[in-house]
């Protein structure tokens, strides 16, 4: 997150090296506050997957200084702070800490709860320190947070749009005791809420000690100066990509309403500012999948920072270009009281998706950045709340498992198996020991999953599947699942990729798990089991000799699956991370299961390619050849924008002309729609959802692939 110093500093007062010291001691300042957070909570989720967010703001509540964990809450957090200036004005006192968890205040759900501290400085208000924490339970109908039965926001637990919860230093704790009241757990909740404090404090300390070495004046200075300057580098950058619009949609499943709704992005690069437009998203759903408008905005985000500002200091400057259209009552933009409390694991995370996708797209256009472009990573959580109670006692914890992630395929390399998540650049998760240690479980197995991660020229990273049983004399035991991305796949690929895996939940019934003398079972299909059943969505109770199957989502693939290096397509085979199958017939390389290949690479490759255009509709002839020139623009690895005189096109790399620039190219392309499981294993769901694959109609390149309704128009990209 450092930022280079390019471009001459404006200040007079502050020497460049002085400016450089002051710019690396507010990052120390947070990330002390960070270690604390995760020194004094107790949560897994806090102190191991990194469930939280640290920044400092500045007086006005702009972002000064942004730290770890997920990084949409920069916006969620600048919205509280500034929400608590404008509602206590000159109620904002030394010593004050302030609680808010509304999602249609700032939170983008309740279990989301901000601590927000002003930090003065010989009487004057010089800045705040701001974190977060997914708490464990806030007293929903459902344990933990997440709430699959709620139909309205007022069925999602404790909320706030902001009360006083330390006055001058001096706890309130009739108004602490009224938080713990309303949760199931509230021993973990008081730590969780203790350790945000702490971090607060912690960053107090150390941005005072800052302001005693160098005076407010020059600390103050500093932090304009470094907006300023991530600001004019961030529009800096812009200048240097192609203007275009580019497009990309997604679905999240609602299982209790037996649909799939439809979140529609569209990214628009002028100049220095991007428009981010979900025109054509549909309307608000009855259960918890919504999400607010500043959600959103953070969703949007969230993305661009590790992929186009990984070198900047990341601030205030980097949200001015932005502008978000949310239509309001819809998914993206949800009116009271639509229920909120699933929205970081649905709505949410698709907009993390998306765009991701879109800036993946918009950076492809570009020779300089075409690096920077991704697969979507871990596109559904496969996250899960389990509540179980000993001797009259309960616990409620979140499985860390989904922070494991999966990483989506790159322009020049495979993506990380297990990577964790891209808007969360430290995300973890915790050892099976320690949730074994918190709850009474018992992990049977963790393990890659095979075909999970999109197949394409770079393979996306696997993600694994786990399961957990009950063990010793619970009282009771359940678990609450909300589950995304069963339905489709939400790991979509990039330029010809393919995309990850569904998710799965399911409950076994009645096995032999714990038989005497037997080992613990190394997968699900070496179980006996009278009965299984989806678990999908909801609460389910779990007795001793049952346990809980989850597979999480792989991650998106890069670029045509057929030019993938063959060797390292049999290593893959090899190492259980692709099937022979899928070897075969996406990649069209033969392989024996112990990752031989066992036939002719080309004379596969060639049939598949034919089998493309066979199976392929035809709309518009292409333009055919022209005697073109290359430029430094395009629309991904395989198709060079190429001029003519003074027109545009777009042409394959074989130099076959597509269409104008200014048009879709898609219009012109050979296009094959097939059911999603020929993608992979894992992949055979919804049959409304297909595999839409747009090919080259000469050479027979994949160059785009869509996860698409049978209906849905063509997503679009071109440049302007």
């Amino acid at each position: 997150m450092s930022s280079s110093t390019d471009e001459p500093l404006t200040l007079e007062s502050v020497d460049p090296v002085t400016f450089q010291i002051i710019k690396h001691r507010l990052t120390q300042v947070v990330d002390e506050a960070v270690e604390t957070l995760k020194r004094v909570s107790g949560s897994p989720n806090t102190n191991e997957a990194h469930d939280l967010m640290m920044a400092l703001y500045t007086d006005e509540g702009d972002l000064l200084t942004g730290g770890v964990g997920f990084l949409h809450h920069y916006i969620g957090a600048s919205r509280a702070t500034k929400h608590v200036i404008e509602y206590y004005g000159e109620d904002v006192n030394e010593g004050d800490v302030f609680l808010l968890n509304d999602p249609y205040t700032a939170a983008f759900h309740p279990p989301d709860v901000y601590i927000i501290s002003p930090i003065y400085y010989d009487g004057e208000l010089q800045a705040f320190a701001a974190n977060f924490v997914h708490v464990n339970d806030v007293g929903s109908v459902d344990p933990g947070g997440f709430s699959p039965n709620s139909t309205s926001i007022f069925h999602e637990g404790f909320q706030t749009p902001g009360l006083k919860l330390v006055d001058a230093g001096e706890m309130r704790q009739d108004v602490l005791d009224t938080i713990l009241n309303m949760s199931r757990d509230p021993g973990m909740l008081e730590l969780d809420l203790r350790s945000q404090i702490a971090a607060t404090n912690v960053a107090e300390d150390r941005f005072k000690s800052l302001l005693e070495e160098y005076g407010a004046t020059d600390v103050t200075a500093v932090g304009d100066e470094l907006i300023r300057h991530t600001e004019n580098r961030i529009s800096k950058r812009l200048e240097d990509l192609p203007d275009g619009r580019w497009e990309a949609r997604q679905y999240v499943d609602s299982v209790p309403e037996d649909e799939l709704f439809t979140v529609e992005l569209a990214l628009e690069k002028e100049g220095d500012s991007l428009t981010f437009d979900f025109e054509g998203t549909d309307e608000q759903a009855e259960y918890g999948i919504n999400c607010t408008y500043w959600a959103t905005v953070g969703g949007v985000l969230a993305p661009l920072l590790p992929l186009l500002c990984s070198d900047m200091t990341w601030n205030d400057g980097l949200i001015r270009p932005l502008e978000v259209n949310a239509p309001s009552g819809t998914l993206v933009n949800a009116e009271r009281p639509a229920p909120i409390s699933i929205a970081t694991v649905a709505t949410l995370q698709v907009c993390n998706c998306l765009s991701s996708l879109v800036v993946s797209k918009m950076v492809g256009s570009s020779d300089e950045y075409a690096d920077r472009s991704t697969g979507i990573w871990h596109g559904a959580h496969g996250g899960y709340i389990v509540e179980a109670t000993v001797d009259g006692h309960t616990n409620v914890d979140v499985i860390t498992d989904t922070y494991a992630g999966a990483a989506g395929a790159r322009a020049f390399d495979d993506g990380v198996d297990l990577g964790g998540e891209l808007v969360n650049v430290v995300s973890r998760w915790a050892n099976a020991e320690r949730h074994e240690s918190t709850l009474p479980i018992a992990y049977l197995y963790r393990r890659f999953v095979a075909d999970s991660g999109g197949p394409g020229e770079y393979r996306g990273g696997v993600g694994h599947e786990h399961a957990i049983a009950p063990v010793g004399d619970v009282d009771s035991f359940e678990t609450v699942t909300f589950g995304r991305g069963v339905d489709v796949s939400a790991s979509t690929g990039v330029f010809g990729g393919y995309p990850g895996c569904t998710t799965e939940y399911t409950a076994y019934r009645d096995t032999d798990v714990w038989a005497e003398e037997t080992d613990l079972p190394p997968s699900s299909e070496t179980l006996e089991s009278a009965e299984t059943e989806s678990a999908v969505w909801g609460q389910t109770p779990f007795e001793v000799d049952d346990f809980l199957h989850v597979r999480m989502a792989g991650s998106g693939g890069y670029g045509d699956p057929l030019r993938r290096d063959a060797d390292r397509v049999a290593t893959d085979v090899a190492a259980g991370k692709i099937t022979p199958d899928s070897a075969r017939d996406v990649y069209g390389v033969p392989v024996t299961a112990d990752g031989e290949i066992d036939g002719d690479v080309t004379a596969r490759r060639d049939s598949i390619r034919e089998a493309r255009l066979a199976e392929s509709e035809r709309g518009e002839p292409p333009i055919g050849r022209l005697e073109a020139e290359s430029t430094d623009r395009r629309l991904g690895p395989y198709l060079p924008v190429v001029t003519d005189g003074d027109a545009e096109y777009v042409a394959c790399e074989c130099e076959t002309v597509l269409s104008p620039a200014t048009e879709s190219w898609k219009d012109r392309a050979a296009v094959r729609e097939r059911d999603l499981s020929n993608a992979g294993a894992g992949r055979d769901v919804n049959s409304d959802v297909i595999l839409r694959e747009f090919v080259c109609p000469s050479c027979a390149t994949l160059l785009d692939t869509e996860v698409a309704g049978a209906g849905d128009p063509y997503l679009e990209s071109r440049l302007f």
